[in-house]
């Protein structure tokens, strides 16, 4: 297969270190600029992706990250933000990285290189084919994530993919590839830079767009996300006064009794009627 790593090629800048920061900074955001426009080059695929997300989750399937490194933290990122900020159960969106939970801190050495360590950790959570795995890798080479992938498709399960590499392995595995191609990194080869911030846009997009499709967004508030802090209480009691046109106090005293913005305005709505 003919396949040449971008991520990998020399920067268009060089002599970093006699850069002002003034010079730095500049030259990285003209780089970050790039990375919208690269991913808009993708949204057929990403929406064909998210179709069959959508359609998986509708079934009683959950939605698996799989990845190494920045890409794999950047997996479990959008995974743990999907509970609070949706009010989903915490097994419906799964991150998993080469190397287990250390390895959100500290790098693990050579945990990307298992080729049976993925569909190892895929299998503790009892995966089967109502789920679907996305596998994100920057290089598109990564053996940890390709291994498990081709084991899904062996076991009849939806696979997708993130990379930024044109026809990569990773691609080549996944049933449905996003390949957003970003060019060379200011650093060279660091992908958690251009590379990263393209993987988490993608993440940003799926997860959002199904959350939504899935009835988890009122008009455009979030009125299932969990209360857990002072200022989410607030953005709630706003919500309710908004929707319901009562007053602060009112709004409160609902939200204290129904605990879910939602619930709250479903209640007072029944009860009005």
């Amino acid at each position: 297969m003919n396949f040449t790593k971008i991520t990998e090629q020399d920067s268009n800048y060089n002599h970093l270190e006699k850069m002002s920061v003034n010079e730095l900074l500049s030259n990285i955001n003209n780089e970050d600029k790039s990375v919208a426009f690269a991913v808009e080059k993708t949204l057929p695929s990403i929406e064909k992706l998210v179709n069959i997300v959508i359609q998986k989750l509708k079934d009683g399937g959950r939605l698996f990250y799989i990845g190494a490194g920045t890409s794999g933290r950047l997996g479990i990122l959008d995974a743990s933000e999907c509970p609070p900020t949706f009010g989903v159960p915490y097994d419906l969106v799964i991150g998993l990285i080469a190397g287990g939970d250390i390895a959100i801190r500290k790098a693990v050495e050579f945990a990307e290189d298992s080729e049976n360590q993925g569909w190892k950790d895929l299998q503790s959570y009892n995966i089967t084919n109502k789920d679907v795995v996305i596998g994100i890798a920057a290089s598109g080479t990564t053996p940890y994530v390709i291994a498990a992938l081709k084991s899904c498709n062996e076991n009849d399960i939806i696979t997708g993919c993130i990379t930024c590499n044109a026809g990569s392995p990773l691609s080549e595995a996944a049933l449905y590839p996003i390949e957003v191609v970003v060019g060379p990194e200011f650093i060279t080869g660091s992908s958690r830079m251009k590379a990263g911030t393209a993987q988490k846009m993608v993440l940003n997009m799926i997860t959002t767009s199904t959350m939504i499709q899935l009835g988890r967004i009122k008009g455009n508030k979030m009125v299932d996300m969990q209360l857990s802090n002072n200022k989410l209480v607030d953005r709630g009691t706003k919500m309710i006064m908004s929707e319901l046109n009562v007053n602060e106090a009112k709004a409160k005293q609902l939200l204290t009794t129904y605990k879910s913005v939602r619930e709250a305005i479903k209640n007072y709505n029944n009860a009005n009627k």
